[in-house]
């Protein structure tokens, strides 16, 4: 589970102190320093996946310099994905330029080279999070993606968007996992992360077959999730959109908990109820909620419904209505 690091208990003049022991610790020792170290505001958690690291950060205005000194102090030889999530920063490392990312983006560092950066003039508040990786998990050839550090990695769209999504997706909900589930999300981290950088140097072939069958699950499971409204929702129309057979797409998803339309109709079910639950939609009814999810049928959906949570549509809105708050 997260593990959470707070300032609250840490008197205001040693809280920048104190963020860079945390960084020190939590990724690797810099050398910080702030316009603001007399009132720092600063949040970190870390979450452990095995054979991944995640790591969430919440801070003030800083700069950030990692020297050979520093390397030959404490290297864990890691690979750091950095997405920001708000504010922005700039960095240089490598030698590859300088490159200014903002939220949303995303930039990969090596934690055996030097580099420095900095936040963004103006951005009083930054939110990170830092997908940390040995460097012998990545399945790629050394020196393969050296071209990338301090680089923009664009998580607008493609595999781009699908690994920024898959990140910030652990922030409210990695603590709901159990240990195992954790240690497998750590491996589809690192398959997404390579299937990612792989595609930015042209070397997405030389994936071990594995990780590019996790890459692909994750892109079709992100096109379910923006296409659930569209009633063409089909492992045919979802297998064409992936240049794919739909027997390719069943035999993806055949070691999976659940088929390709077990998924769509569980997605679906998940957002009526969430929308049942929503004050603001109090005045819709139950066969529309259930139609702008694709069920078009009231006695299927009712029977669905009851099926996956133990009560009717209607006995859960009114539930939901009485609980405390509401």
């Amino acid at each position: 589970m997260w593990a959470k690091l707070s300032a609250d208990m840490v008197a205001p003049k040693e809280r920048f102190d104190w963020y860079n022991d945390v960084v020190a610790s939590s990724l690797v020792p810099v050398s910080l320093t702030s316009d603001q170290s007399a009132d720092f505001r600063c949040e970190a958690s870390v979450l452990d996946l095995g054979a991944a690291q995640v790591s969430a950060h919440t801070y003030g205005q800083l700069r950030s310099r990692r020297t050979s000194a520093l390397i030959r102090r404490s290297d864990p030889e890691q690979f750091q994905l950095g997405l920001m999530v708000r504010g922005g920063m700039w960095m240089s490392q490598h030698g590859g330029g300088d490159a200014l990312v903002g939220p949303g983006d995303m930039i990969l560092w090596d934690t055996s080279k030097q580099w420095e950066a900095a936040t963004r003039a103006g951005d009083a508040t930054m939110e990170a999070v830092i997908l940390q990786m040995p460097r012998d998990a990545l399945p790629l050839r050394a020196g393969r993606v050296d071209g990338l550090f301090g680089r923009r990695i664009g998580g607008e769209s493609g595999m781009g968007a699908v690994l920024a999504r898959f990140m910030s997706s652990l922030r409210p909900h990695g603590a709901e996992c159990a240990p195992q589930e954790l240690r497998g999300l750590g491996s589809v981290a690192v398959d997404l992360a390579a299937a990612v950088l792989a595609q930015r140097v042209d070397a997405y072939g030389e994936l071990p077959a594995e990780a590019r069958a996790c890459a692909l699950r994750e892109r079709i499971d992100a096109f379910i999730e923006h296409n659930l409204g569209d009633p063409a929702l089909t492992p045919g129309l979802i297998a064409a959109a992936h240049g794919i057979s739909v027997r390719a797409l069943h035999l993806l998803f055949r070691d999976q908990p659940q088929s390709v339309a077990a998924t769509v109709r569980h997605r679906r079910l998940e957002r009526c109820r969430s929308d049942l639950a929503r004050p603001e939609l109090a005045a819709r009814s139950v066969r529309d909620i259930a139609a702008r999810w694709c069920f078009s049928s009231a006695p299927v959906f009712g029977r669905s419904f009851r099926e996956a949570y133990g009560t009717s549509p209607g006995a859960f809105r009114r539930e939901a209505a009485r609980a405390p708050g509401r």
